[in-house]
């Protein structure tokens, strides 16, 4: 989707004015600026906190990024721009056996250091037989971020088995997170 800038000057006639008194702007800037989609690579067992590595932005099969990426140390991930973001995380889950909860957690920090959990995703597994059992989990938040430095964004796994197995995959998202910035903050 390609930035547009709208000209509205040459679209009214008279004064355009706005419900404080004021005039309004004659042109401005519409539209998704920034979308970016990331991935885990390998497979790990038992919790994080956070997810701290083996992440990559998706490159295969067509995926794109609008925009300037998000970036990701120790799992820990920077926003590139101030704005209102829409963040979304994935996990899938597999065991052989039984695991009660598998907890997906979206943690934000808003002073660079101190993160809490914004959403929490819950799924449990009750073993089939003697083969894997799979289950995901989705959640989201809308984030506003002020600052680049303090507005941070982490994901993080509890899970009660510690045979569960939380999925990557190099080549297509199954434990995935997406970055849309939605508007001016």
């Amino acid at each position: 989707m390609a930035l547009s800038k709208i000209d509205i000057e040459n679209m009214v006639t008279g004064e355009l004015t706005t419900t404080n008194g004021g005039t309004g702007a004659t042109s401005f800037t519409a539209g998704i600026t920034m979308a970016n989609q990331w991935r885990l690579t390998t497979d790990f067992n038992n919790n994080a906190d956070p997810i701290a590595s083996n992440w990559e932005i998706c490159d295969t099969y067509g995926y794109a990024s609008l925009g300037s990426n998000m970036t990701e140390s120790s799992g820990v991930f920077t926003f590139p721009s101030t704005g209102i973001y829409y963040v979304e995380l994935l996990v899938g889950y597999y065991i052989n056996g039984d695991s009660g909860y598998n907890h997906s957690l979206i943690a934000a920090a808003t002073n660079g250091s101190t993160f809490n959990t914004m959403t929490e995703c819950t799924t449990f597994i009750t073993g089939n037989s003697s083969a894997n059992t799979w289950a995901s989990t989705t959640g989201s938040i809308i984030m506003d971020v002020r600052s680049l430095s303090e507005d941070l964004v982490r994901f993080d796994i509890n899970v009660d088995s510690s045979g569960t197995t939380i999925i990557g995959n190099s080549t297509r998202d199954i434990t995935a997170a997406r970055f849309i910035r939605l508007a001016d903050t």
